[in-house]
């Protein structure tokens, strides 16, 4: 896993906070960090090998917390931290932000109120008229979205 993957993977899991409500400054945290590491000089695998947690807390933005992630990520490919969040939202709720007109505060609502977790859901949500539900979303924003789905 290079630097660039691990960044994503923090940018993800802040994505996910913010869908969730999250704490912001956790997830601000998450996105400095990655920030910070997808153009990282030197390759986290190596830091975590040479120098361990303390090597990895020198980079800006990387704290003990992260740090500890980052090693995880790297032995298992995973984190607990993630595996805890994508067990109560999925994943997929983040490819809703692909679409125009859907933010964070969208998805969520979509997430939280309707239960749509993925494009395929969204697609069935859209098509039994389900947008008409939503609140903050207009004629305008539900059209953009329908384009959307269907040039996918």
């Amino acid at each position: 896993m290079d630097n660039e993957e691990i960044a994503r993977r923090f940018y993800r899991l802040a994505a996910l906070m913010e869908i969730r409500g999250d704490d912001p400054f956790r997830l601000r945290s998450y996105r400095n960090a990655a920030e910070a590491l997808e153009t990282w000089p030197t390759p986290l695998k190596q830091i975590a090998k040479d120098e361990g947690i303390a090597g990895l807390q020198s980079i800006p933005g990387v704290g003990k917390a992260i740090a500890g992630k980052i090693i995880e990520l790297l032995e298992r490919g995973t984190f607990d931290a993630w595996e805890r969040t994508t067990a109560e939202t999925p994943e997929t709720v983040l490819d809703l932000l692909e679409l125009p007109g859907v933010g964070p505060k969208t998805a969520a609502m979509l997430h939280q109120k309707f239960k749509v977790s993925s494009l395929k859901e969204l697609k069935k949500f859209v098509a039994g008229g389900g947008l008409d539900m939503v609140d903050g979303i207009g004629p305008k924003t539900a059209e953009k979205i329908k384009e959307s789905l269907e040039l996918l």
